[in-house]
């Protein structure tokens, strides 16, 4: 199992390179973590993974693979060779997609010389809240159980931890283990709104709560000055954690 420490990774919700770019500018020299997702990735290709990594910055890229398992290991497989620090799929692809999920990431990055990065799994997004896995989804147990079932089924493919809301770092530690890491978006500083997530929390209740990396995008990509966010939420996610005096 890879190696980490706690740290804030800075969600980059942009549409393309030129705005991306102009938002790390004044982060050189820093080297954060940072999030590709869906919309910068579709929009200019594996070519953003490289120029940010070229920055010397750290990448989650969260594209979430979630189809038949040889798809996603041929899909990892060049995730793997990319260079990627944190990659993810769904949870819901069973034990079969992860395991062979994991198989095409590493052995990407080995053929290409890289090390080998995080591989986590998707548990519930933290937009999903009870009525709607039940109502939608047709999953009638408790969010917590079914939580707790996606990560133990991670870990028994080889994962090295989830992603889910801060507030469930604590079962899944207690359950799972302890070295198993969750990686938790949903995270607001206290004087802002919960915008489109269901399950949120500030910080330094993430700290508090165990997680291992929080995942923060308007709250600093939005924010007067990004810098000075990413400093406030990093040294309260650190606090919380009792890794950090203030």
């Amino acid at each position: 199992m890879a190696t980490f420490e706690k740290d804030v990774i800075i969600a980059l919700d942009f549409p393309g390179k030129e705005e991306t770019m102009r938002f790390l500018a004044p982060f050189e020299g820093m080297s954060p973590y940072v999030k590709i997702g869906m919309e910068l990735f579709y929009s200019e290709g594996p070519d953003i993974v490289r120029a940010v990594k070229d920055m010397g910055l750290k990448v989650f890229l969260d594209l979430k693979l979630h189809d038949i398992p040889n798809t996603v290991k041929m899909a990892m497989e060049r995730l793997g060779a990319l260079g990627v620090d944190i990659t993810n799929v769904h949870a819901a692809g069973t034990v079969r997609m992860m395991e062979y999920a994991r198989e095409g990431l590493l052995e990407g990055a080995a053929k290409a010389g890289n090390k080998a990065p995080l591989l986590i799994a998707v548990t519930q997004l933290t937009s999903t809240d009870q009525q709607r896995m039940e109502e939608d989804l047709l999953i009638k147990e408790d969010m917590p159980k079914v939580i707790q079932h996606y990560a133990a089924n991670a870990k028994k493919a080889g994962l090295d931890g989830v992603v889910c809301s801060p507030l469930e770092s604590p079962i899944i530690h207690e359950t799972v283990g302890a070295d198993f890491l969750t990686v938790t978006p949903g995270v607001r500083f206290a004087d802002e709104s919960a915008q489109d997530q269901a399950r949120v929390t500030t910080p330094e209740k993430a700290g508090q709560f165990g997680s291992n990396f929080i995942v923060v995008g308007r709250s600093i990509t939005k924010a007067e000055d990004p810098v000075a966010a990413y400093k406030k939420a990093r040294t309260e996610f650190l606090s919380g954690a009792g890794l950090l005096t203030v």
